[in-house]
């Protein structure tokens, strides 16, 4: 086996880089909002968004940004606080984005969608000082205000700021959102004059300086983790961990300025924030917003706006290619498709190259390294079921779930990472940064090995490996031989209590439309592609299953579903 070597390390995927992507970039020594303020100082007549085909130019965008700075700083935010976004995909997001980290603040992205009770722990677990938000949110956001004045924690949203989707589309909003709200007392009133975002982007800073910042330990965004193994914690990345990915995902898909991408990921994930919006802007391509995602829309949409670039996620691809309009549209103007944040079934990737003549490259990251670290090169070895191989200046090893010994390619194990883009750490919770983050190496506690040619395969996550009758099942083997089941549409395996096995082999799964089948019937199907002990014991037919904010089955939901 010829290894290569760079840093110190041996990285024997250095050979399969396409041409133009080095073992090494050159990252500067700058906040992130620097390389915006650079884009639009190239670029100002050129399309930065474009929104229900409404486009806002790089000067437009730069000036709003640094309105909304410098009225931020008139309000008194500053260095360190913390602002959160609950926005869809929106200009108003990447104006806000742009704009509290030019501020010196930090940006907290929430799904707008997350309940009281989550917001209430985001708010008090990141002590967020000001919040900007959608309009149509005004009476949730409003309670969860008054719990925490109630509580006396008047520090907790000293400022809030409303923003309507109308203030950016070309025609009424009634048409896309006919939307009603009950609103609590009081509320009206913030709705209107200093309360909305449109009063903040009125100010007109002349020439405005930022102020200073410490690229590589200053927070400059605050995202909370999805919650998979408890309640939501923050993962700290730093102005130099955001300059860092979007540099590596634009030089891995040759990102250039007349690029565009179609950004249905929503923008308040790591895998929207930084493919989606930091790499393309910082290379003055054009970031096509959707603020939802609805497969009818986004097929639509692809054809419509015809982006060179897209990004999803496998059940956005797997609706795609069920969508009985499919054929009708033209998406050829696509040249690159990536797909991350849940494991893609071969099934699925074979239909969409099948139906598209276009490769789809499954990539892999994790917010606590900004998002995606990995992938398979846009023009080189695509292997299918691999996830690829690590971005410039990435380090990833296997190695054994007890102990720290490296293991050898074949051999499964934890994926450990070693890059610049790595968090600094979780906030306030420094045990838990302590675990995941040892001796300079990201623990990811997912399973996976790589093969000869520096390759990397992910086969479970560890907390979700199947211990049945003293056998390992990986779900994502089952699920792969579920997807290939003709009337399966999407499919779901977790491992549920038994008293002889320890746990047992449950499959949940949606049909296609017009298909049906029985349980029996695919549990005979696994039977014929499947060892005994990996077939799935029960299987449950659904009309749809639990979905995170850009798309990935909930397996912790469906745990939460079985009966104690």
């Amino acid at each position: 086996m010829n290894h290569e070597k760079a840093g110190g390390e041996v990285r024997p995927w250095l050979k399969r880089y396409d041409p133009e992507v080095p073992a090494s970039l050159d990252y500067p020594e700058a906040p992130i909002y620097d390389l915006f303020r650079e884009t639009v100082r190239k670029r100002p007549g050129s399309r930065a968004l474009v929104f229900f085909g409404k486009p806002v130019g790089y000067g437009e965008l730069g000036r709003l940004a640094e309105s909304a700075a410098h009225a931020l700083g008139k309000a008194g935010i500053g260095r360190g606080d913390r602002v959160a976004l609950l926005l869809p995909n929106c200009p108003q997001f990447v104006i806000a984005y742009y704009g509290i980290l030019m501020a010196g603040a930090t940006v907290v992205p929430v799904n707008p969608l997350s309940t009281e009770t989550e917001l209430l722990h985001i708010f008090r677990d990141g002590e967020v000082k000001a919040v900007i938000a959608l309009d149509l949110l005004a009476g949730k956001l409003e309670s969860v205000r008054d719990r925490c004045r109630e509580a006396g924690e008047f520090h907790l949203l000293a400022n809030t700021y409303y923003t309507s989707l109308k203030e950016f589309m070309p025609f009424p909003l009634s048409l896309l959102y006919p939307l009603k709200q009950k609103l609590p007392p009081g509320a009206r009133e913030r709705l209107s004059g200093g309360g909305r975002l449109t009063s903040l982007l009125k100010e007109r800073p002349g020439a405005f300086t930022p102020p200073g910042v410490d690229v590589h330990k200053d927070t400059a965004v605050l995202i909370y983790t999805g919650g998979t193994t408890g309640r939501p914690k923050g993962v700290m990345l730093s102005h130099y961990n955001l300059v860092v990915n979007a540099m590596q995902c634009a030089a891995w898909g040759s990102i250039a300025p007349e690029d565009s991408i179609l950004a249905v990921l929503p923008i308040f994930h790591g895998f929207g924030m930084s493919v989606c919006m930091n790499a393309v802007v910082m290379k003055g391509g054009a970031c096509i917003l959707l603020p939802r995602y609805e497969v009818g829309d986004l097929l639509k949409s692809l054809g419509r706006y015809r982006p060179t670039l897209f990004a999803g996620v496998p059940t956005m691809y797997n609706g795609l290619i069920n969508h009985p309009e499919f054929k009708k549209h033209d998406l050829t103007s696509l040249r690159g498709c990536f797909v991350g944040a849940a494991a893609l079934a071969p099934e699925i990737k074979r239909r969409f190259e099948d139906l598209t003549g276009s490769s789809l490259m499954e990539g892999f990251g994790l917010t606590e390294a900004v998002t995606a670290i990995c992938c398979n090169p846009y023009r080189g070895v695509n292997k299918t079921g691999s996830i690829g191989i690590p971005f410039s200046d990435v380090v990833i090893k296997i190695r054994e779930l007890e102990g720290d010994r490296e293991l050898p390619p074949g051999e499964v194990g934890e994926l450990v990472i070693k890059a610049p883009d790595v968090m600094l750490g979780y906030y306030n919770r420094p045990d838990e940064t302590a675990e995941a983050l040892r001796e300079g190496w990201l623990h990811t506690g997912d399973m996976g090995y790589m093969d000869e040619e520096g390759y990397f395969y992910i086969v479970d996550r560890k907390k979700d490996m199947i211990i049945t009758g003293g056998f390992n099942v990986y779900p994502r083997e089952v699920e792969d031989v579920l997807y290939q089941h003709p009337a399966v549409n999407e499919a779901s395996v977790i491992g549920v209590p038994d008293q002889h096995r320890g746990e047992m082999v449950k499959a949940y799964v949606t049909l296609k439309e017009g298909c049906s089948a029985v349980p029996e019937d695919i549990i005979s199907f696994c039977r014929e592609h499947l060892l005994p002990y990996k077939v799935p014991r029960s299987v449950e037919v659904r009309g749809e299953l639990p979905k995170s904010a850009i798309g990935k089955i909930l397996k912790k939901t469906l745990r939460e579903q079985e009966p104690q």
